[in-house]
């Protein structure tokens, strides 16, 4: 497994000419690629959308002045690489209607859950890697992790890099499985910090804090934390133990959570996402 690094630039684009990219679907995920790669100086005229619904489509054009288009049709032609952002659920009937105008492009998927077996089968290529991103991907500190089909060359997995890295961090796995686990941890993460911040807010609203007082707090707080944790070379456990002083205010909130054996729980929690991954793989990714 590797992992590209956070105190790393962008990835540099091969040293080959920008290849033309489709999105097919427009929505959160397309959108935040989109705005990367344009920041990185790919002009819009590289860049073309498929997206059916009308409002999103005005969206994207008056954002990025990308050209938007109701239906796949034959401009896909011109295509290098394909990145494939619609609902798992939506995904095989949108290679049939696409899949035929791309034949010879390489094709970069963000739907959660459809196995590469299933996309060879349905674009009948091998060029095919699959991605698994995070919504924080839409202010540029996304964390995706990328399997490759041996189709896929290395100058093919540049470009990946080098489109990916417009988001934020990448990692790539050798096992296609072990993306169901980058889903679980990674892919449904940012709920998970949603969810204790939230709880962190309502905890200081009982408090007696405002609710402009309890968002600063607790959002400052993850956001300070993680930025210590990427930096320090300790492990976090350390970290944890540095601020938990026994018969202190931290040493009484952890042994409340531990009395409940809220890690575990929350492993569990991780496990169950990683199980639905592999179910939607198996429910929306079947080719019969």
């Amino acid at each position: 497994m590797t992992a590209s690094s956070p105190s790393t630039p962008l990835t540099a684009a091969p040293a080959t000419p920008l290849p033309k990219i489709a999105f097919i679907g427009g929505g959160n995920m397309a959108s935040a690629i989109v705005g990367g790669l344009i920041k990185q100086g790919v002009t819009t005229e590289n860049l073309m959308v498929v997206e059916p619904l009308e409002a999103t489509r005005d969206a994207l054009r008056d954002q990025f002045k990308v050209g938007a288009i109701a239906i796949a049709d034959p401009s896909l032609e011109a295509v290098d690489l394909v990145v494939w952002a619609v609902k798992p659920q939506n995904l095989r009937e949108a290679t049939g209607q696409a899949g035929p105008f791309c034949k010879k492009a390489l094709h970069l998927s963000v739907a959660a859950g459809i196995r590469s077996d299933s996309l060879a089968q349905w674009l009948g290529t091998q060029r095919i890697v699959r991605a698994m991103p995070n919504t924080p991907a839409l202010v540029g500190l996304g964390q995706t992790g990328l399997f490759a089909r041996t189709g896929v060359s290395e100058n093919d997995k540049a470009w990946v890099e080098w489109l990916v890295a417009s988001t934020g961090q990448f990692l790539w796995v050798d096992k296609e499985p072990q993306l169901d686990a980058v889903t679980a941890v990674s892919g449904s993460g940012p709920a998970y910090v949603f969810y204790f911040i939230e709880a962190m807010e309502k905890a200081a609203l009982d408090m007696g804090m405002t609710a402009e007082q309890a968002r600063q707090l607790a959002i400052g707080t993850f956001v300070g934390a993680s930025q210590l944790a990427q930096t320090a070379q300790e492990p976090v456990s350390v970290l944890r133990d540095r601020v938990t002083s026994k018969g202190g205010t931290t040493h009484a909130a952890i042994t409340a959570m531990q009395s409940t054996d809220l890690a575990a729980l929350f492993r569990d929690a991780i496990k169950a996402a990683q199980a639905r991954a592999q179910v939607l793989g198996d429910e929306f990714g079947k080719n019969d």
